[in-house]
């Protein structure tokens, strides 16, 4: 039996509603997309002040990008997107003889640091109803991994995070890190301890589990639970909470704790810490005043990954870090945001800590004592053809003595001159 042809224009509206879905999921999938390129420009300079320092200065003058491109979702019940980014730096000074910075990467074989370096990353995202899994390259701010921003590459990671936020008030986080690409570097490895032998002995991968409830918008609670495999097991838990005291003060206060034991094979040995952080502060007009404490307990120090990865969920995290054996310190701290004085987008922060009681054993370095000033000035544009534009200046005073004191260790006066802006396309 002959079959008639299909006529060419019945064909084309054939084709046309067979593409249609997948034509306007796909309009979604760009129409919500974003381009975001993060410009920094830093200037970085470390002074020692001992004697004994193997370099009286290093540092670095900086240009970074770092370029973000994030797709929309498809239609459906099922969602799909994608995410790119590519970070890049180049130093803009000559570096000779400057040694390493934790900015720039460090070539030991010229003695000098590299000229430029970066590093790309593709994520992929799924999403049903209002929970979300991530997969590829993350940039996590949680209380068991953290990312750094703070010099010129942010600190990345490589894994899976699955986060719902079904119910009302209460966010579910769980995933697994396989590896991290640290700040000062283009590869990705597996995560090991920062330690200052240096010793290598990678984890398989960090697994991850937690919750945050917010019981009213001035009260939250967040718990989690981090394997970092065959070297530790870690728990979290944190409570926030913000009082208005009256119309015109409110106070603000953070409690945290982390329990850190060994796991598995214990590839760095016994792992023996106890964190346990307060800070408050109170708020009226412009004003912060702040005041905060913290102690280690146990025969190790707090378990931070390589590369310098930050723990900024430890309330007197800055860059000494206060996570010592046995270290006690406190803080005070002001604030002052000069929009109260209508100069909106001018803040000044300053803060002084200290730590004692370092164990370190029985030997000339035992119960050694650190400090650190800060003083920093930022200002962003708030309007006009520049408008986000960012300065900012960061003065970093430390302070280090061994045995009670009576011997002089790392003294150091740091300055950094940083300039962002960021372009939304």
């Amino acid at each position: 039996m002959r079959h008639s042809p299909v006529p060419r224009h019945s064909a084309w509206l054939l084709g046309c509603a067979c593409l249609s879905p997948a034509f306007y999921a796909q309009a979604d999938f760009l129409d919500d997309s974003s381009v975001v390129l993060g410009l920094r420009n830093a200037y970085i300079d470390r002074d020692f002040k001992q004697s004994d320092a193997p370099r009286s200065r290093i540092g670095s003058w900086t240009q970074g990008f770092d370029l973000r491109l994030s797709s929309g979702y498809t239609e459906g019940p099922l969602q799909f997107g994608l995410e790119t980014s590519t970070q890049w730096a180049y130093r803009l000074d000559g570096g000779g003889g400057r040694g390493p910075d934790s900015v720039i990467p460090y070539d030991a074989s010229k003695g000098e640091q590299v000229r430029d370096y970066g590093r790309t990353g593709v994520t992929g995202k799924l999403k049903y109803s209002q929970t979300e899994l991530r997969a590829g390259e993350l940039r996590p701010r949680l209380p068991v991994a953290y990312i750094d921003d703070s010099r010129q590459l942010v600190t990345t990671y490589q894994g899976a995070m699955l986060e719902s936020r079904e119910w009302a008030g209460l966010t579910l986080t769980a995933g697994r890190i396989d590896k991290i690409a640290t700040r000062e570097s283009s590869n990705r490895e597996r995560i090991y301890l920062m330690n200052g032998a240096n010793i290598r002995r990678p984890s398989d991968g960090l697994n991850f589990a937690g919750a945050t409830y917010q019981f009213t918008p001035d009260l939250s609670a967040t718990y989690f639970y981090g394997q970092l495999e065959d070297i530790y097991q870690q728990h979290y838990l944190g409570l926030s909470n913000r009082w208005a005291l009256s119309a015109d003060y409110t106070l603000q206060t953070e409690l945290r704790y982390y329990q850190n034991r060994e796991d598995g094979q214990a590839l760095y040995g016994e792992i023996d810490n106890k964190s346990y952080g307060a800070m408050t502060t109170l708020k009226t007009g412009g004003h912060g005043f702040g005041v905060g404490y913290q102690r280690m307990l146990g025969d190790s120090a707090f378990p931070l990954f390589n590369g310098y990865a930050p723990q900024p969920w430890l309330v007197n995290w800055s860059t000494v870090g206060f996570f010592k054996a046995n270290e006690g310190s406190w803080q005070l701290r002001y604030d002052y945001d000069f929009a109260a004085l209508g100069v909106p987008g001018l803040k000044f922060m300053t803060r002084y800590l200290r730590g004692s009681g370092i164990d370190r054993g029985n030997n000339d370095l035992d119960q050694n004592v650190e400090s650190e000033r800060n003083f920093v000035v930022s200002y962003v544009l708030q309007s006009g053809a520049l408008k986000g534009l960012g300065f900012e200046w960061r003065n970093i005073d430390v302070k280090t003595r061994y045995g009670s004191g009576r011997a002089s260790g790392v003294d150091y006066d740091e300055n950094r001159l940083i300039t962002t802006y960021t372009w939304k396309f």
